[in-house]
């Protein structure tokens, strides 16, 4: 999750580009850079770290170093900036944005995944391009070049029919001045119009402070940008109209892009976090491709004797819907340990067993501790976090990132739908090296794994007013019982926790199977359950354990499988997530319990942003 920023017009382009960036930080922060036309070649500062590395070295004069004012420099007006979360590469110079062709006349800035990029990259270089970075953001730019023929515009429209992924990218070029297009394919991209001057981003708090007319680039669409109008196309070169809108949004609500929370807004980003986790890894049809995880090689994988997986909280939820996977597709044992009692335990591991921690941040203490132990007693250690450059990087034989861009919220929602499909990443990359299954399967497999982002985002479009309504009817209550079983059970502990986290209302979560167990002396007529009931080979049994629900005078409500007419008969309340193979279902059920939460505690008056007695990150014991 990339951010990009482009300006056009007659004011000098660096600082309107620097400050469009510092607006966008939170959308990545390993490296950043600026491009900018500059008479006759196109200037380049990249530099590896956050925007304070950038600005340095923007204020130093390339011949003595002293510092010189933005202000008291040529006037550039043409220019794209961009701060990188990186996916493809390691964080080096090399590696930032802008990237450019061969010539250097070309340069562009990406935001999303190319997933075609190696056969493309193959095919350039066979025709001479000559690549500087380890990227799949770069073949772009080379893409651009070799379709120019002294049009841009028809450049950018030919690459684009040849790339395959989610992105959006802006070029320009150095023959045609006080111009850029840009491109969209799912990640998203705006304009700023100003007057003889137009803007353009990832998100509008980069051009806020300058203009509050947008226009919004839609998904599929070519759009040119020039000092004094902006052209919207079809992927077709057609032309298309597009509405000027005045935002009235302060500061805070740009950061959010329009939504009320940060929570909000990172529950609805999470079929693209998932597109991003996905990305180029499952590009082959019948395999995944996990890149470079270090001394974790694949010998390693087929012969690994047992997983253990280590992680708090949300984290843990996650690796037990991985258990899940890996335990039918790879037919390895799985362990599942919350990181801070494995560490107290004198636990059974050793150099046959691969241990997965996972943490959000890389910095969580408790995980961080039970990777040390399993290192030291011989194991080999996969890191799965979101934070590149963390300690858990540092310290684990191999890292997967997830991919998930910044999470401001305290209440983990796109990271923890990341996390499980990093788990079906792995657990079908390891069932593909030890055989497991076959390829048929694993091919029908990855093509509904590559469905996931597009079933999230009905359910995102379709269950918010639904879930305002269940929660309007229950925000009084006082506890809520959670029960689901097989894969069912990670999603009803993490929407319990979800509920906990952020109303502060008591609640439980069970294996439904062992409410008989305890809990049903819980229930009675004021007790909403939630009951996770989508299709699993248990479905019948989660029936029977709804009925048992009702008899005591409890309200039901249930997520279900779309056209499951029989839970609706049991049930108070239903609402409906697509239907995929049942393993998969866990990232599209947890979303309306995050919504069903999120909008009790909105009831509540809560800050569900920053609930009390919790923090983001959880680096002490």
């Amino acid at each position: 999750m990339c951010g990009i920023v482009g300006y056009v017009g007659p004011r000098e382009a660096r600082p309107l580009l620097l400050t469009g960036l510092e607006k966008l930080e939170y959308r990545g922060y390993d490296s950043a850079g600026i491009s900018v036309l500059d008479g006759d070649h196109i200037d380049t500062v990249r530099a590896v770290g956050n925007l304070s590395a950038l600005r340095a070295v923007l204020d130093r004069n390339g011949s003595n170093g002293a510092a010189v004012p933005l202000a008291d420099r040529p006037s550039p007006a043409t220019g794209i900036g961009h701060t990188r979360w990186a996916t493809h590469g390691r964080v080096t110079e090399a590696n930032a944005h802008p990237h450019f062709d061969t010539a250097d006349r070309i340069h562009i800035v990406v935001n999303g995944i190319v997933e075609n990029y190696v056969a493309l990259k193959d095919r350039l270089i066979e025709q001479g391009a000559k690549f500087t970075s380890e990227t799949d953001a770069e073949v772009i730019a080379h893409l651009v070049a070799q379709h120019n023929r002294g049009d841009l515009v028809e450049a950018v429209r030919r690459a684009y029919g040849e790339l395959r992924g989610h992105y959006a990218f802006v070029a320009m070029s150095l023959d045609e001045p006080g111009l850029l297009v840009g491109a969209r394919k799912e990640c998203p991209l705006i304009i700023g119009r100003g007057d003889g001057e137009q803007f353009i981003g990832s998100a509008i708090p980069a051009f806020l402070r300058e203009t509050r007319r947008v226009q919004y680039i839609e998904n599929d669409e070519i759009v040119v940008v020039r000092p004094d109008g902006v052209e919207f196309l079809s992927a077709a070169g057609d032309p298309v109209q597009r509405e000027v809108v005045e935002i009235d949004w302060d500061a805070e609500t740009a950061e959010k892009q329009g939504y009320e929370t940060f929570m909000l807004k990172e529950i609805y980003e999470q079929a693209d976090a998932v597109a991003e986790t996905i990305g180029e890894r499952a590009a082959r049809d019948e395999g995944i491709d996990l890149g470079d995880l270090g001394t974790i090689d694949d010998e390693l994988l087929r012969r690994v004797r047992r997983v253990v997986i280590v992680a708090c909280g949300t984290s843990y939820h996650a690796g037990l819907v991985g258990r899940y996977a890996i335990e039918e597709w790879a037919r390895i044992p799985v362990d599942v340990d919350i990181a801070s009692e494995y560490r107290y335990r004198n636990p059974v591991v050793g150099p046959d067993d691969l241990v997965i921690g996972i943490s959000q941040s890389g910095e969580t203490a408790d995980t961080l501790a039970a990777m040390r132990t399993a290192r030291e007693r011989g194991a080999a250690v996969l890191a799965m976090t979101n934070l590149m450059g963390s300690q858990a990087t540092r310290e684990a034989d191999g890292v997967l990132y997830t991919r998930a861009g910044i999470e401001i919220g305290v209440a983990a929602t796109k990271t923890f739908v990341s996390q499980v499909v990093a788990m079906y990443l792995l657990g079908l990359r390891i069932a593909e090296l030890r055989g497991t299954m076959d390829a048929r399967a694993r091919t029908e497999m990855i093509a509904e794994l590559k469905r996931l982002p597009h079933l999230m985002a009905e359910v995102l479009e379709s269950c918010g007013e639904r879930a305002i309504r269940v929660a309007g009817g229950c925000r009084d209550a006082d506890f809520f019982l959670y029960l689901g079983r097989h894969v069912g059970l990670p999603v009803a502990l993490e929407g319990a926790l979800k509920l906990k986290e952020i109303s502060y209302i008591a609640t439980d979560a069970y294996a439904a199977g062992e409410m008989k167990h305890g809990p049903i002396a819980l229930l009675d007529e004021s007790t909403p359950v939630v009951v996770v009931a989508t299709e699993s080979p248990v479905r019948e049994k989660v029936i029977s354990n709804i009925q048992e629900v009702k008899a005591r005078g409890a309200r039901v409500i249930a997520v279900a499988s779309e056209g499951d007419e029989e839970i609706a008969t049991h049930a108070d309340e239903v609402i409906t997530v697509p239907r995929t193979h049942w393993l998969l279902t866990p990232p599209l059920a947890v979303i309306p319990l995050q919504l069903l939460a999120y909008h009790i505690a909105r009831a509540r008056g809560l800050n569900v942003d920053q609930p009390r007695n919790l923090a983001k990150t959880v680096t002490v014991e």
